[in-house]
C-alpha cells in the first residue's frame, strides 16, 4: 500500500484524473494500492444520492458532480481528505465490510487526540455528541469499479465551517457540522496523518 502525502491544496479534477488512473492501473496489475492524504481548495461535491434542494448556495463555490456515495458536502482547507484506492478482490467483495471499515478507522483515530466519535443508525458519517447536540466531525463516500475502491473519507480538523452553510451535508437539515478544533482539541494535519497511519498499520481494518 502506497502512502501519498500531498502538501498543496489539490484541484478537485485533478484528483478525480489520478484516482481514475490509479484505479486502472490496480485493476491491470500495473499500480499498488494507496492512501492518499490531502486538502482541495474550497468546493462543494454532489454524490450519487444529491437533492438539488440541499444546494443553497449555488453562486459561491464551485460544485463537482461525482460519481461516489452519498449527498453534497464540502471540501476545503482544514479538512483532511483520505482517498483510498484498495482492491477488494484480495480481501471479501463485502462493500458493507469495507464501509464499516473505513468508519472504525475514524473513530479510533479520532479517539487518539480524545474526541468520542460515534457511528448513527441510519446517518452516513461519523458523530460526535458537543453540548448535547450530535453534530458531523467526518463524512464518508466510496465509488467501486471493478471492485476497485476509490473516493474515500473526510475529517474536519479546522475547516471554514461556514461553508457549510451553502449545503445540507447529506441531507441532514436537523444536524450541525463540527471540527477538532471546534471541539477544543487543537491539532495539525500532519499529527492528524501520523495517527491515521498508526491506527491503518496497527489495526489492519482491511
Amino acid at each position: 500500500m502506497e502512502w501519498r502525502v500531498s502538501p498543496d491544496l489539490i484541484p478537485y479534477e485533478e484528483a478525480i484524473t489520478l484516482m481514475e488512473e490509479r484505479v486502472d492501473g490496480i485493476s491491470n496489475g500495473s499500480a499498488e494500492e494507496m492512501v492518499w492524504l490531502l486538502e482541495h481548495p474550497p468546493l462543494y461535491t454532489a454524490g450519487s444520492s444529491a437533492k438539488k434542494g440541499d444546494l443553497l448556495d449555488t453562486k459561491t463555490l464551485p460544485v463537482y458532480e461525482t460519481g461516489r456515495g452519498g449527498q453534497y458536502t464540502y471540501h476545503g482547507p482544514g479538512q483532511r481528505v483520505a482517498y483510498i484506492m484498495s482492491d477488494l478482490t484480495k480481501r471479501n467483495r463485502d462493500v458493507r465490510a469495507f464501509v464499516t471499515a473505513l468508519e472504525q478507522w475514524i473513530i479510533d483515530t479520532l479517539g487518539v487526540f480524545g474526541i468520542v466519535g460515534e457511528r448513527r443508525c441510519g446517518r452516513v458519517g461519523i458523530w460526535v455528541n458537543h453540548k448535547g447536540e450530535d453534530q458531523k466531525i467526518a463524512a464518508l463516500g466510496i465509488r467501486l469499479r471493478r471492485w476497485i475502491s476509490f473516493h474515500g473519507i473526510a475529517i474536519n480538523v479546522n475547516p471554514d465551517l461556514s461553508h457549510f452553510q451553502g449545503i445540507i451535508p447529506c441531507g441532514l437539515s436537523q444536524f450541525g457540522v463540527t471540527s477538532c478544533e471546534a471541539l477544543g482539541i487543537n491539532i495539525s494535519l500532519t499529527e492528524l496523518d501520523e495517527a491515521l497511519r498508526q491506527q491503518w498499520t496497527q489495526n489492519h481494518y482491511l
